[in-house]
């Protein structure tokens, strides 16, 4: 078999990243729906799998695809593939209490 044939036998999902626990590693949310079998009303459920991003390229909020890999380390058995969308408005900035008082009025700031 050749190694083209063997990586697309793979699975691949599409997930959103919810964590950047460390280097090289992100977690991403599968989100899917099932009926309830009793009920049969739509049910949304979702899997938190671990995947390794070689570039750390991926920030909070991405949309990626992610293929079935060997196993990288003790939780990490998925790999990103491509990036799908870039998450809207993510910047991260701290914010200083500076910040809060020119924006929210306070007694002190009113007069």
């Amino acid at each position: 078999m050749s190694q083209q044939a063997r990586q697309t036998s793979r699975k691949t999902l599409i997930g959103f990243v919810t964590s950047r626990s460390g280097d090289k590693s992100i977690k991403v949310t599968i989100p899917y729906r099932v009926p309830h079998p009793l009920y049969h009303k739509v049910v949304n459920r979702k899997s938190v799998v671990h995947a390794h991003d070689e570039k750390n390229e991926a920030n909070i909020g991405d949309k990626v695809e992610i293929t079935e890999t060997r196993p990288i380390s003790r939780l990490k058995r998925w790999r990103i593939t491509s990036i799908l969308e870039h998450a809207q408005g993510t910047t991260d900035v701290a914010v200083t209490e500076q910040d809060v008082a020119a924006v929210v009025p306070t007694k002190s700031t009113e007069s």
